[in-house]
């Protein structure tokens, strides 16, 4: 027991904890930092070392850590209501956050709250195929609507409907047992498209793709669900101007549902409030997550149209209602976080700094180019990702000593005082979003210096 109680917390961490997506094997032999505290835009670890996040904690920190506006309404909060159920009673801070949220988001008529963006992309999925189910009845001849279409390359989630819309096959296979069939159309990754076409062609394309299985199920496809704006875990693939629109006018051509995830890509992260919006493609249903509550709290949510809410209104016995719920739906500190971070949105015009910050990220990114290892670099709003590839183009994966590339990126990240968390072989930099120019100039530099080890050592 004695002996237990000397052991690090390094060394409790590695007896005890299982990291996400992580291969625990090579984590046993890695002297990661155990993080004690956040300071602005810094990680602080027991060592009492420092590090820029350069990946917002998962996408998800907007203001950094500690903001005491965020923090003093969750303290207040939890002084007067931790919890209350929304199984048959009302709390007010998720009435105040649904009205925000309506007013924001166009054409949304209903909020549904769950905890994170996998269950919020769960719920818009049973939202769409009971929608169909309570519109046509339940009889085999007349509920045809039991397709879903989805883009390759798209992530939605680790739970068993979001991977089976967002199956990504090395993350996904030994699960494949449990998921439903999904048709899948590709997605515009312009990069890694035939060089015999442009990349307006390419994009037309995949259009054309869409609209062949549309047209092929006519009156079979319950939805197509797509994230919006990008595909960030499948490679920060930016959507060509017009794609998402297109998508929208033929899920409205073909009488399907457009249902879009916002998790990782609204409330700021591409440089809108509403990416939809900027996109022209009102969805008829679509979630939101991650950085809802700052990054503080789990809270996601899933926006209905009033005429996919309107479809789940019956009588008791028609059994029409939504079975879904969650012990937590609706948490009253996680919703007075998410009210004062939106609020805070407001008051400090963060949208806007937001694209000052990406005209930087801009010019910076540029630098990157240079390397002979760089691919491909692309950039929207606050999210950026450089891929790094060997000279025919095929993905960097191992550099001359055999380590991974993913593992020294990060080594020669924390080595510089700068976290990053790549996806395999592309490098992302996702900042806080009010991260200040000088911190992200700082951000940019170390970066830089990561890609120039990379690059000696991919020799």
């Amino acid at each position: 027991m004695a002996e237990m109680e000397s052991m690090s917390m390094r060394e409790k961490d590695k007896m005890y904890v299982w990291h996400p997506y992580t291969q625990m094997s090579d984590w046993l032999r890695m002297d990661a930092p155990v993080i004690v505290r956040g300071e602005g835009f810094y990680l602080v670890d027991d060592k009492g070392d420092r590090y820029l996040d350069g990946v917002a904690s998962m996408w998800c920190n907007v203001w950094g850590h500690s903001r005491r506006e965020i923090v003093d309404a969750m303290i207040e909060q939890a002084k007067v209501l931790q919890h209350s159920t929304l199984f048959g009673l009302c709390n007010e801070p998720s009435i105040t956050l649904a009205e925000m949220l309506i007013k924001m988001a166009r054409g949304m008529g209903k909020v549904f709250y769950s905890d994170d963006g996998s269950t919020a992309m769960e719920v818009a999925i049973k939202m769409a195929m009971q929608y169909w189910h309570n519109r046509l009845g339940s009889s085999s001849n007349n509920n045809r609507r039991r397709e879903i279409i989805a883009l390759e390359n798209g992530y939605h989630g680790d739970t068993v409907g979001a991977m089976s819309v967002g199956y990504i096959e090395h993350f996904f296979k030994p699960y494949q047992p449990l998921l439903f069939k999904v048709r899948k159309v590709p997605s515009p990754y312009l990069y890694r498209k035939g060089r015999e076409m442009s990349d307006a062609d390419y994009a037309q394309y995949c259009i054309d793709s869409l609209e062949y299985e549309l047209k092929a199920c006519e009156g079979k496809v319950a939805a197509v669900v797509m994230e919006s704006g990008a595909q960030i875990a499948g490679g920060a693939i930016i959507y060509p101007d017009g794609y998402q629109s297109e998508v929208s006018r033929l899920c409205r051509r073909y009488d399907t549902l457009l249902v879009l995830d916002e998790v990782a890509t609204g409330l700021g992260r591409l440089g809108s409030m509403v990416e939809y919006i900027a996109q022209d493609s009102i969805p008829d249903i679509v979630a939101f997550g991650k950085m809802l509550t700052a990054g503080y709290l789990p809270l996601a949510v899933t926006l209905a149209s009033d005429e996919i809410f309107n479809a789940f209104l019956a009588s008791y016995d028609e059994r029409k209602h939504l079975f879904h719920g969650h012990t937590f739906t609706g948490n009253p500190i996680a919703c007075a976080c998410a009210i004062a971070n939106l609020r805070l949105y407001e008051e400090e015009g963060l949208i806007s700094k937001v694209r000052s910050s990406s005209a930087l990220m801009a010019e910076r990114l540029e630098e990157f180019r240079c390397y002979p290892v760089v691919g491909d670099v692309r950039h929207k709003g606050m999210l950026a990702a450089i891929e790094l590839v060997k000279s025919n183009r095929e993905p960097l994966i191992r550099l001359s000593d055999g380590k991974r590339i993913n593992y020294a990126i990060m080594e020669e990240g924390l080595k510089r005082g700068l976290f990053l968390r790549p996806l395999g072989h592309i490098m992302l930099i996702v900042p806080p979003l009010a991260i200040g120019r000088d911190e992200l100039n700082m951000l940019m530099d170390k970066a830089l210096d990561v890609v120039d080890v990379i690059s000696r050592l991919a020799c």
